[in-house]
């Protein structure tokens, strides 16, 4: 009797805890809608007391515009919101063609910087180079200018002309580019054969829509060739990133089985991971992959990938460091979302936010901006930007397959001793990174050769 009775008083108990735990939770939901709807209130407010009372008539849209991109600016640098006419270039970017002068630009400390003109375009040509700061477009000042209304003010028609003004380390004063729009046709894939048609060379510039079938093209023409390749250098040096599944792709072409990449976010359904698949020819010919600051987003998801699965051998210096999944949301009335929906973990669940991809052969790059010769120029990376992610650790409980014993604790070899580090080779190599790759390439056939010359003695 006793024991029945203190059964149905902790039930009781249990049930009153639970009970309470939900009218906890339903106060704290409903107190914190009330607080929003007072922050709209707000809003509604001032929107009102701006179209009564400033000097100027204005337009509801722009207001809202514009309250849009301060509230993204609070985020990450990544989220942004897209006008109707952003919008539809960024579908026309993944494309790749658009109207415009060809440059990657950013912003570091609030100045619109250049990243890297896209080669073979009008700012290429003109001379425009990475870390040339824009003052002006068109006679007005990026000051304080987004970077979405700098692209839109640089992007246009081909043939109509746009006026940038540039200040760079040695100008005394800025100077004015004076640049014709073109349709920037971007080929993601190029390729050729090196060094006696013995080492394959793919070029990937970004990310679009049909870079996986362009890549599957350019692999097959290599490998089809009259001399069968001994390496293949794949260089993504200066490749910002683009489409995840296509970067996916990519990776799925050197790896049989396994994990890829696997996202993390905020929701359940954000949480997503990448395997490889044995649906085509098995590919055992080393591969040595070029980075350096200007590699972001895919083009490290395809490094760590091959890194982590000891796949490839990654050479270069230290990449940009964006480890974040950015979902693009349409909205009602054409206009677009960027947000910022997950984080991407490599195959060992290192994060590479805000530190990048360190390689395993450290190569300095002659062509790299440095400055007059007194002072070297800093290079943008994640970790420069407002507002950016600070390094994630291993999410929790992700679900994704575990690695390997000899994959486990990857994460500890990649920064190099000192002494790995290749200083600049002195000569008039133009391109001592794609040099030392092919050496290495070189070197490691050679020594291949001498192990099947050589077998190993058997004991007596």
């Amino acid at each position: 009797m006793y024991r029945n009775r203190s059964r149905k008083l902790f039930i009781i108990a249990a049930l009153a805890a639970a009970l309470a735990i939900i009218i906890f939770q339903g106060d704290t939901l409903r107190a914190q809608t009330d607080e929003m709807y007072k922050k709209l209130k707000v809003f509604s407010d001032v929107l009102s007391i701006i179209q009564k009372n400033y000097v100027e008539e204005t337009k509801p849209e722009d207001l809202i515009y514009g309250a849009i991109n301060g509230m993204l600016r609070t985020l990450d640098p990544h989220s942004s919101f897209l006008m109707p006419d952003m919008y539809k270039e960024l579908q026309v970017e993944t494309k790749g063609s658009f109207g415009g002068i060809g440059i990657e630009i950013s912003m570091k400390k609030n100045i619109l910087t250049i990243v890297s003109p896209i080669e073979d375009t009008p700012a290429y040509r003109a001379g425009l180079k990475a870390e040339d700061k824009i003052l002006s477009i068109d006679g007005e000042s990026t000051e304080s200018m987004t970077l979405i209304d700098a692209v839109k003010k640089m992007r246009g028609t081909a043939g109509t002309k746009v006026t940038i003004s540039i200040i760079r380390e040695g100008f005394f004063e800025p100077k004015d580019f004076v640049l014709i729009r073109e349709t920037i046709r971007i080929k993601s894939v190029k390729h050729k054969r090196l060094d006696d048609d013995t080492i394959g060379y793919i070029r990937l510039s970004q990310f679009q829509e049909n870079t996986g079938t362009e890549f599957d093209k350019a692999l097959k023409d290599l490998e089809g060739g009259a001399k069968p390749i001994q390496g293949l250098v794949l260089d993504l040096r200066n490749n910002p990133g683009g489409l995840l599944d296509q970067a996916v792709t990519v990776c799925d072409a050197f790896l049989e089985d396994g994990l890829i990449v696997y996202t993390h976010g905020r929701l359940p359904g954000q949480d997503m991971s990448f395997t490889a698949h044995p649906d085509h020819a098995r590919r055992d010919y080393p591969i040595i992959v070029l980075v350096n600051a200007g590699s972001a987003s895919g083009s490290e998801i395809v490094a760590g990938a091959l890194q982590d699965r000891h796949r490839a051998v990654v050479l270069g210096t230290t990449t940009f460091g964006k480890a974040s999944v950015q979902t693009i949301i349409p909205l009602d009335d054409g206009s677009g979302l960027r947000l910022t929906t997950a984080l991407y973990y490599t195959p060992s669940g290192r994060s590479i936010q805000a530190t990048g991809i360190v390689p395993d052969v450290i190569v300095k790059d002659r062509t790299a901006p440095v400055g007059d010769g007194k002072r070297v120029m800093p290079i943008i990376k994640e970790k420069d930007l407002k507002g950016h992610f600070e390094p994630a650790g291993k999410p929790a409980d992700t679900g994704t397959p575990e690695l390997k014993k000899e994959e486990q604790g990857r994460e500890l070899e990649q920064t190099p001793a000192p002494e790995q580090e290749e200083a600049e080779k002195s000569g008039d190599d133009e391109d001592p990174q794609l040099t030392r790759a092919t050496q290495l390439l070189k070197s490691w056939n050679i020594f291949k050769k001498m192990d099947a010359q050589n077998p190993p003695a058997k004991d007596q």
